[in-house]
Order: structure tokens, then sequence, then C-alpha cells
């Protein structure tokens, strides 16, 4: 396995400021996922604000139980960026098991 260029430090600082809105899929090089969060965050602001509340809180429901699951693939590891590479934490050994 090959270690991620991207720093462990910065993509969990972007995903605890900004996990809804995707940008620190936008800094690992993830650029579908990073747009496909937006576009949640945008979806349920529009169905909030338009009075669709029980929609609205669903799309924002899915979005934050996905950015949960990436985080704490994150925070053990095991988290890959654009490139298929890891981003691994400080200290953490990588094997080709």
């Amino acid at each position: 396995m090959e270690k991620s260029q991207k720093r462990y430090g910065v993509a969990v600082c972007l995903i605890g400021l900004f996990g809804l809105l995707g940008i620190h899929h936008f800094y690992l090089g993830r650029w579908l996922h990073g747009l496909a969060d937006l576009a949640m965050t945008a979806t349920a602001t529009y169905l909030l604000v338009t009075g669709q509340e029980l929609l609205g809180w669903g799309v924002l429901a899915v979005d934050g139980i996905h950015t949960l699951i990436v985080m704490i693939m994150l925070l053990v590891g095991a988290y890959r960026d654009g490139l298929g590479r890891i981003v691994a934490h400080p200290g953490q050994p990588l094997t080709s098991h």
C-alpha cells in the first residue's frame, strides 16, 4: 500500500469543520464524492427553506451518516485519497495484506 501525499491533519480538520459540504473530499481528490456531498447539503437546504421539512431533514440525515462513516474511516486510517492511496494517521504502519 502506498501512503497518500495529502496531510492527515488537514483532512481531519476539514471533515470536522466542513463535513456536510464535502470539502475534505475535494482536498483528497475525490471530486465526485465532494460534489455529491455538496449537492445533498444544497438540496436539503432548499427543501428546508421551501417548507418540505421531512424530506429536507431526511436528505441531511443521509449526508450526516455518510460524513460520520467517512470520518471514522479517516480517523482509523482506512480512508483512501482520489488516487487510491491510504490517508495514513501519524505512525500508521502500511502493510500489503
